[in-house]
């Protein structure tokens, strides 16, 4: 064996116990931390559907939200590209931030939102309904420039009421079967309901190509989804209780990675 050879070897070895060093710190820090994404508890067959882009039926509204990025709209005649540019770079990280405070509304308002308020008050346009295909394709295309970047709730004192008024919405018993959000996603994460893993309840990937949807929807359909299963009265789509809720599991997922657009069973 050359001296060569013998250096290579050791500089292989070394950073080789380099990488597994920083495995074993990273599955430590995880493990600490114990908070898990909704990705985690799926089959090998739908965490390959999310990771594949070609096999993602999610990127088909991705595209779709690309192409209205360009499209001028309202008397205006403008596009979101006409003041906001290349969503690559303008929007990167924007996603993560949602739900902000907006001075106009005087309170919290989710990304769904501030693309309406942007289309009203920037374009003149009309505002784009609650699950609507142009809806999900814009705030798919807008999050999904945001994907591998971890979640950050703007710290913003203005916010600190709301949220508050989201993690007791989140931790309230309610409806006929008297039952809580945190019941499920923090009493008994990991165990099964009707047969299906009972996730952690972290919104990484919203907007989401859900299998028993057949299509994408927004948190707020999860949300209003999880209401009505516990046989209790669902707020419409935009209600501040649901913008509070949203705010509070932002907060909850802080520093977790966005995934838009996920795949869920």
């Amino acid at each position: 064996m050359t001296d060569r050879f013998r250096q290579r070897a050791a500089a292989s070895l070394a950073g080789l116990a380099l990488t597994l060093a920083a495995a074993a710190a990273a599955s430590a820090e995880t493990a600490a931390d114990g908070r898990r994404s909704g990705f985690d508890f799926m089959s090998r067959e739908t965490q390959g559907m999310q990771r594949d882009d070609s096999a993602n039926p999610g990127m088909l509204w991705v595209r779709d939200g690309e192409a209205l990025w360009s499209r001028k709209a309202g008397p205006a005649e403008r596009a979101c590209a006409d003041c906001h540019g290349d969503a690559k770079t303008s929007m990167r990280g924007v996603a993560a931030r949602y739900p902000a405070f907006s001075e106009e509304a005087g309170r919290p308002i989710n990304l769904e939102q501030r693309i309406n308020e942007c289309r009203s008050e920037r374009q003149g346009a009309r505002l784009l309904p609650h699950e609507s295909q142009e809806m999900l394709g814009l705030s798919a295309y807008i999050a999904h420039q945001s994907r591998g970047l971890p979640i950050a709730p703007p710290e913003d004192e203005r916010l600190t009421p709301f949220r508050d008024k989201g993690r007791a919405f989140y931790e309230a018993r309610q409806g006929q079967l008297n039952l809580s959000c945190a019941l499920c996603h923090d009493d008994n994460a990991g165990r099964r309901l009707a047969g299906a893993p009972i996730p952690q309840g972290h919104p990484t990937g919203y907007p989401l190509y859900r299998l028993e949807w057949q299509g994408l929807g927004s948190l707020q359909r999860r949300l209003r989804n999880c209401i009505v299963g516990m046989r209790a009265e669902a707020f419409a789509y935009g209600a501040p209780e649901y913008v509070d809720l949203e705010l509070y599991l932002a907060t909850r997922a802080a520093g977790m990675t966005v995934e838009t657009p996920a795949v869920r069973p």
